[in-house]
């Protein structure tokens, strides 16, 4: 399981101080698909961070007990000098995994083509996110992290992302950021709505839902 204990992040820009998240606390079990809900500005994509290890929270703190993914989507770990291939070997390094089955994986996922040649900060971010998914796919982590970027894409490329994460990982844990309510209730059996720095968890998603409407 992942336990978000007291979770509190400020952002400062000179003599401001913005409070995001003030006192975040859940948990997240195994084969939970939860459904992350709140307004534009909420702390969605903040609190993704600080339970992927993008970001440090400023007190609190994040225990994982199952492997997580970094956000989906998520490109600043990129180099942009290298190439889509040589990131994927990068990966392949780091989680100890045969580079081999991750150039097949990532060929076949992205379908990039000879593009996976070029140096990534020449691809436009469709293509980033193309790659970041396929990356993230090609290692078998417990827990995915998604921000929004599913619907990356044509309709094909929209359809084989769904069918990865909702499909062939059903039996992972999965923290799903969305504006969409529809895709919430399609896939996710608990749902949180972040308002005002604090998460609520909701045992019904048609509750979480009601609860993020009225807001």
């Amino acid at each position: 399981m992942i336990t978000c204990h007291d979770l509190h992040k400020e952002y400062r820009t000179g003599h401001i101080t913005k409070s995001v998240l003030n006192g975040v606390d859940f948990t997240i079990n195994p084969n939970d698909r939860i459904g992350l809900l709140g307004r534009n500005g909420a702390g969605k994509s903040t609190l993704i961070r600080l339970i992927g290890g993008v970001e440090m929270p400023t007190s609190g703190k994040v225990v994982r007990k199952m492997s997580c993914s970094w956000p989906l989507g998520f490109t600043g770990g990129f180099q942009g000098s290298l190439t889509g291939y040589d990131n994927a070997r990068f990966i392949a390094r780091i989680y100890d995994k045969p580079y081999s089955e991750m150039r097949v994986f990532v060929e076949e996922f992205t379908e990039l083509g000879i593009q996976l040649h070029m140096p990534v900060k020449q691809y436009s971010s469709g293509m980033r996110a193309r790659l970041a998914f396929a990356l993230s796919l090609a290692i078998e982590f417990q827990c995915y992290l998604i921000d929004e970027v599913i619907m990356v894409g044509d309709m094909n490329f929209r359809k084989k992302c769904e069918r990865a994460f909702f499909e062939v990982r059903k039996d992972r844990a999965l923290l799903l950021a969305s504006h969409s309510v529809k895709t919430v209730k399609r896939f996710c059996n608990r749902a949180i709505v972040l308002d005002d720095g604090i998460a609520t968890m909701y045992e019904d998603v048609d509750t979480g839902i009601s609860v993020y409407e009225a807001l």
